[in-house]
Formats: structure tokens, sequence, C-alpha cells
């Protein structure tokens, strides 16, 4: 008897310590899982490609061409030298035509296929990293890309900068 009661607290005592090693495991192991499922789109030189982009977004905002050739060019150099080909050559040669813009009026128009570029992967890769919006200007008939929830048209830039909503968060 004496035995059988230890054998069973013994269980006893192995299951509590159990439990919450395997919950605690459990949990670890659910998290890099959810990450692993959205990081791998955003890998570099995906990463670097939407810096570029975003740089270019604010640029555009404040009816700006500083630094909208150098980071279309980044986008399309980091695009081109990405031995896992994770980003269309079209986006590469949409930001090289975003490059050579002379003015506002030509980077707007080149930024918009760009942008479509650009939200049409984070769409396709299912990203839900929380850290892009997709804007849209019913002036402009065109989306874009930000990290904040207040609208910064590039499309209208100074003439209309709160032109626009909020679509959807990848």
């Amino acid at each position: 008897m004496k035995i059988i009661k230890l054998q069973m607290t013994l269980l006893i005592l192995t299951a509590l310590v159990a439990t919450p090693i395997v919950r605690g495991a459990e949990a670890q192991s659910s998290k890099p899982m959810a990450d692993m499922a959205e990081s791998p789109a955003l890998m570099e030189p995906v990463k670097s490609v939407y810096d570029n982009y975003l740089k270019i977004e604010a640029a555009l905002a404040k009816d700006s061409l500083d630094s909208v050739s150098g980071n279309a060019s980044a986008m399309a150099k980091a695009i081109k030298g990405d031995d896992m080909k994770m980003l269309s050559p079209n986006i590469a040669e949409q930001a090289e035509t975003l490059a050579k813009a002379k003015d506002l009026a030509g980077a707007r128009k080149a930024f918009k296929p760009l942008s479509d570029s650009l939200i049409k992967y984070l769409a396709d890769h299912k990203v839900q990293s929380g850290s892009y919006n997709e804007a849209y200007c019913p002036m402009a008939k065109a989306s874009w890309l930000q990290t904040d929830k207040k609208i910064s048209n590039p499309y209208l830039g100074k003439e209309m900068p709160g032109c626009g909503e909020i679509k959807r968060s990848f």
C-alpha cells in the first residue's frame, strides 16, 4: 500500500512539474512560428526596399524631390542584387523609372505603379507586421504605403496633405 501511495505521489508531482514546462515550451514555440510566418517576406533586402520607399513617400508628401532619385536607385540596386529574387524585376524597373523623374509630376506618376506593386507584394505574402498602412486618395485615384495612421499624401503634397484614408494595415 505504501508503495502504491508513493508511486501515486511521484506521478502527481511529475505531472505538476511537467505541466508548466510543457506550457512554457508551447508558448515559446508558437511565437517564433508566428514571427516566421510573417518575417521571411520582409527580410533583407526587401526591408531596405520598403525603408527607401517610405523615404520617397515622405519626400513627395512634402513636395520635395530631395533623395527621391537616390532612394529609388537604392531600391532598384537591392532588388537586382537579391540572389533569392524575392521582389519582381518589374519593381526594380519601376524604381529606376522613378529615379529618372525630372520633376514632381513625373515622380508622382512613377510612384503610383511602384506603390501598387509593393502593396501587392505585402498582400500576396499576407504580411501582418502592423508596420505598414495602405492609404488611398480618391482625388489622385492612387494608393500608397505609410507607417503613420495620419494621412500624409505623396500625390497631392502640401496642396492637400490629409486627402485620403487608411484602407488596411500590413
